[in-house]
């Protein structure tokens, strides 16, 4: 039995502006299928948490 493909529809970028728990929620109520992770802003330590 094959599975059915569901394709991504809304693809977040999450940043130091959106990477709080409050915020995180809110855009998976949202609707956020996929998430990117920007890593030109702060450093190896905060990326890794």
């Amino acid at each position: 039995m094959a599975l059915p493909f569901i394709r991504s529809k809304i693809v977040c970028t999450i940043g130091p502006a959106s990477s709080d728990p409050e915020t995180l929620d809110a855009m998976i109520a949202a609707g956020m299928d996929v998430v990117r992770i920007n890593t030109s802003h702060g450093s190896h330590d905060e990326h890794r948490a």
